[in-house]
């Protein structure tokens, strides 16, 4: 038993050991690339991370409050719990990316590629999502109150149990077969458009 204990430190400690290698070496690129670092935890808060490369780095539980990140690359990168509360993200390429639990209240997310991203009870309160692509992405459980989704794509997007109470859909296309439910007591939100089609494609709540 002691002896899983003390592995399960040591390998704690290498893994705090090599964040703090590769947070360095971020450095030393001018902020500009990391591929596939080890970023956990990291405060980058504010930083000017725009057009960086970061494809499949980890940043689990970072502090990117108010980063400007725009058009970063991160494909599949892993922002677990991160938050990104007042980030910009516009034009970033998140695809495949993991943003589950993450925070990402008020950020802009404007023209984001999003695509079969995980974003599982994420916190999109008050986010800016205009023409985002969002296809097929993971939306299970997320807070969107107040989100601003004028024009983005939800392509057979996963919405189960999502709240949309007050978000903006103007022109939102999405199309799926899997059916919206929200959460008990939420407010009913009207129909869902296919802008392709003009034509109602989903009920997803009872107006009032």
């Amino acid at each position: 038993m002691l002896r899983y204990i003390f592995l399960s430190i040591f390998a704690l400690l290498l893994l705090t050991a090599c964040g703090g290698n590769d947070l360095s070496q971020f450095e030393q690129s001018g902020f500009t690339k990391c591929w596939e670092c080890n970023l956990s935890g990291v405060d980058l808060s504010g930083a000017n991370l725009s057009n960086a490369k970061l494809d499949m780095a980890q940043f689990v539980g970072a502090n990117l409050t108010g980063a400007n990140l725009t058009n970063a690359g991160m494909e599949a990168v892993n922002l677990r719990e991160a938050n990104l509360t007042g980030a910009n993200l516009s034009g970033a390429h998140l695809g495949r990316a993991n943003l589950s639990f993450a925070n990402l209240s008020h950020a802009n997310l404007s023209g984001a590629e999003l695509s079969w991203t995980n974003m599982q009870e994420a916190n999109l309160t008050g986010a800016n999502l205009t023409d985002a692509n969002l296809r097929e992405t993971h939306l299970a459980g997320a807070n969107l109150t107040g989100a601003n989704l004028t024009g983005a794509h939800l392509l057979d997007a996963e919405l189960f149990e999502a709240n949309l109470t007050d978000a903006n859909l103007t022109n939102m296309y999405y199309a799926t077969t899997t059916p919206y439910i929200p959460k008990p007591g939420q407010k009913g939100l009207g129909w869902f458009y296919d802008r392709q089609n003009d034509y109602p494609w989903e009920r997803i709540g009872d107006p009032d």
